[in-house]
């Protein structure tokens, strides 16, 4: 059994102890923090919940509901919805913040609390500490049977999402409806099997496939949008019955695509697409964070604009957007934070841009790949065990490629010329992630084995 506690929110497996896994106790007690939290903080006794459809997503929202009320907070409740549409959802009902269950890409046996503050964005690194000491201490003071919460049930968000996708100025609906896109779509039977057809629909796409679009939870894979996960899509695409592919994971906050013929855009250039797209019409500066492939980068320069990497992490990456007045930011696991909509990543949003650009671009999705910067990024990671000291390894392999350029924002992010290594802890998962690019595939599994083998000789002078 696993339990995270993170600036993210709580995340852990369903079942075990309590303080071992995530059972309902600890759901109890990190909802009552994060509830105490609203009230002290925004004096707004309002919060917005939503959930994607894993199995176990329906006993937590019951839990997460009846604390809330418990503390005197009204609850308002999307049921099956999507990351981004409580985000949006949260301001928009005037709410003081918003949890949203999901264990994003994690296996079926996963689930989380998200946290939102206010204005629908996640809390920051110190919001996230103050509410870890609640639980902790327990600080918080349930209300009085007269002062109770109120639950109320709205069943329409994902529908006031999609029209606030067909409104944004650069999503243009005519132009994808005239290119006729004939699309496959993987939503790993959660929420996007709801969200995904209906905004094709609404964007005027006729011709759709659905795969496992039935949001019961029972992923039918690996519900990460990897190349490795992705085999039953790839193959329906290489019969040459359509023009693309869409996956998205189960709460709908990173979007991949497939090309025409069965191979793989690749979600590091689901962000380097969209905002070259983005920049074309409104210039400007981007963000994404350090373990991102540097094709963002080089598409920045080329239409006049600055390019800033963040720490890894979807707030962390939001404040830099701000610092920096980007107009397009994300992550490079197919995150798309497009500000102009609103501070958080978001799928719906992401197919929106992504379909009027390759409308507009009039070819064929591998041909608009193809007009791209070619880099490989090998993604690898070591699983952590209770002897492995973290910060001694990232402290060793600093000092003996002291002579490269480092940036240890996050981790550890080692320059070499055209290539990069990234070793940082996972705020997710009981791992270190070691990522490395090159524009050679080749040269990328060198240097992250190279790597990781450095890691393991520093583990192996620990344990003498």
């Amino acid at each position: 059994m696993s339990l995270i506690k993170s600036i993210s929110g709580i995340r852990g497996t369903i079942g075990g102890k309590s303080g071992e896994g995530l059972t309902p106790i600890d759901i109890v007690k990190f909802t009552a923090a994060y509830g105490a939290w609203v009230i002290e903080t925004t004096h707004n006794p309002k919060v917005v919940i939503g959930r994607d459809a894993r199995i176990s997503g329906e006993m937590i929202s019951s839990l997460v509901s009846a604390t809330l009320q418990g503390l005197g907070i009204h609850v308002i409740d999307l049921g099956l919805s999507t990351t981004p549409t409580v985000e949006l959802a949260v301001p928009a009902e005037g709410a003081g913040g918003g949890i949203i269950l999901t264990a994003s890409h994690n296996p079926i046996q996963w689930n989380a609390l998200k946290l939102l503050n206010a204005v629908g964005e996640f809390i920051s690194d110190a919001e996230g500490k103050s509410i870890l000491e609640k639980a902790e201490k327990e600080a918080f003071t349930f209300a009085e049977v007269k002062k109770l919460g109120k639950y109320t049930k709205i069943d329409d968000y994902i529908d006031r999402h999609i029209a606030h996708v067909l409104s944004l100025d650069l999503v243009d609906v005519e132009a994808i409806k005239a290119r006729n896109f004939k699309v496959v779509v993987d939503a790993v039977n959660s929420t996007g099997g709801i969200a995904v057809p209906k905004l094709l629909r609404a964007l005027g796409v006729t011709e759709i496939e659905e795969m496992y679009c039935t949001p019961d939870g029972l992923f039918p894979h690996n519900p990460e949008p990897l190349p490795e996960n992705l085999r039953d899509i790839s193959k329906k695409l290489e019969k040459g019955s359509f023009d693309l592919g869409i996956v998205v994971d189960p709460d709908v906050d990173r979007l991949a695509f497939v090309n025409e013929d069965g191979s793989m855009f690749g979600e590091e250039y689901t962000l380097v697409a969209v905002a070259d797209y983005v920049l074309s019409k409104t210039p400007g500066n981007t963000v994404s964070n350090l373990s991102s492939t540097r094709a963002l980068r080089d598409v920045t320069e080329k239409r006049g604009g600055k390019y800033t990497a963040a720490a890894v992490g979807e707030v962390n990456v939001v404040q830099q957007i701000k610092a920096v007045d980007a107009v397009i930011g994300g992550e490079g696991n197919g995150g798309i934070i497009y500000p102009a909509s609103h501070n958080g990543r978001d799928a719906l949003v992401g197919i929106g841009l992504f379909l009027t650009h390759l409308a507009k671009f009039g070819k064929s999705i591998s041909k608009l790949r193809a007009s791209y910067p070619n880099y490989h990024i090998s993604k690898n990671k070591i699983e952590l065990t209770p002897e492995i000291n973290v910060d001694k390894i990232l402290l060793e392999i600093k000092n003996k490629y002291q002579k490269h350029p480092i940036n240890d924002i996050d981790g550890v992010k080692i320059e070499f010329e055209k290539e990069w290594v990234h070793l940082r802890k996972s705020n997710t998962e009981p791992i270190i992630r070691i990522y490395s690019e090159s524009d050679s595939e080749a040269t990328a599994e060198h240097l992250a084995k190279k790597i990781i083998q450095d890691i393991k000789e520093v583990v192996s002078s620990s344990l003498i």
